[in-house]
């Protein structure tokens, strides 16, 4: 008489136990190394780092970056790089200040023909991503150097200023909480970025052309609209940092807006190790581009060159890459090891 192993039901159990491990607590990581630094700096300088005025400029400094890097991150999540972005926030800023300066548009005219550029940055880099089928890497760095050239062109090689003050009334004016009002912008965008992501159709498919675009293509998603849609997206996002960063600096110059590309990539991929590791999400976004800042003001504060911003920024970008490999790879095995299929009898 053979005997029937209680295998399965003990297959099952721990399934259920699976399901009901507790999430991952190095996903948490970097908000308590977050905290270390706060903590540290505070110490090491007392009087210059958790003052009043030092939160709110880094607060409200890094507006910008975090409007650019949660634009950057929605092509990211269908597996797109997005190498334009900075050129197309520094077209968006010298189309505002060209027109309403140079030309006499009334100031949101000019905003809104800004952001129109940016857009349309993302429909060129949309289309020749997927109608030819070329990586986006390649495509995205040969636009953007395009753009850049534009931007050369249109601003005649020289800074504007004296942009119209009621765009830098709207963003730095009465601020709430002696914080500039540019950073409660980049909040609302992170909340509306996070509700499309998690509780719409769109964000879904995102990260499932992500995941595998194959797959998304045989249940029926149109991957290559999708694509279109995200870097457009991007671009679009790209072009509204433009106009946070006209209205910020109340003038344009034709090549500040580099200076972004670095540290939106390096937030975007430090924030997918936190809360949601192996995601790009718009929290840990956010959370990556204060952790940035604050190493870096608390060094500065200390002593340290200019230099150390490219080292942290530098740096993060590798370490977080890294980091998410690692982490992938490890989610991999765990998925396959739950889903392995009982053959004992």
């Amino acid at each position: 008489m053979t005997t029937t192993s209680p295998a399965p039901s003990g297959n099952k159990s721990a399934r259920r136990v699976a399901m009901k491990r507790p999430a991952e607590p190095e996903r948490f990581a970097l908000l308590g190394v977050w905290v270390v630094l706060i903590i540290v700096f505070s110490i090491i300088v007392p009087d210059t780092f958790p003052t009043t005025a030092n939160v709110s400029n880094m607060l409200g400094s890094q507006a910008v970056l975090l409007i650019l890097a949660l634009g950057l991150i929605i092509p990211l999540r269908t597996g797109d790089l997005d190498l334009s972005i900075a050129s197309t926030l520094n077209l968006s800023a010298v189309v505002v200040a060209v027109l309403n300066v140079n030309q006499g548009w009334n100031i949101w005219a000019a905003v809104l023909a800004a952001i129109v550029a940016a857009l349309l940055v993302g429909v060129v880099n949309g289309l020749i991503v997927t109608r030819f089928d070329i990586d986006p890497l390649i495509v995205t760095l040969g636009i953007g150097t395009v753009v850049q050239g534009l931007i050369y062109q249109i601003s005649g090689s020289v800074t504007i200023t004296g942009v119209d003050r009621d765009l830098s009334d709207v963003m730095l004016t009465q601020p709430f909480l002696s914080i500039p009002l540019d950073f409660y912008y980049a909040i609302a965008l992170c909340i509306v970025v996070w509700y499309v992501f998690d509780h719409t159709a769109f964000g879904q498919r995102l990260l499932f052309a992500g995941q595998s675009r194959d797959v998304a293509r045989l249940n029926g998603v149109n991957v290559p609209r999708l694509r279109v849609a995200a870097l457009m997206s991007s671009a679009g996002i790209a072009g509204l940092a433009g106009v946070v960063y006209a209205g910020t600096t109340a003038s344009a110059d034709p090549v500040s807006g580099a200076a972004f590309l670095l540290p939106a990539f390096a937030a975007c991929f430090l924030g997918s190790t936190v809360l949601k590791i192996g995601r790009f999400n718009p929290w840990g976004t956010l959370i990556a581009v204060y952790f940035l800042v604050t190493g870096i003001t608390g060094l500065q504060l200390m002593g340290a060159q200019q230099y150390v911003q490219q080292l942290f920024y530098g740096g993060a970008l590798v370490i977080a890459v890294v980091m998410s490999k690692l982490v992938r790879s490890r989610g991999e095995r765990r998925r396959r090891i739950d889903v392995q299929p009982d053959v004992s009898s």
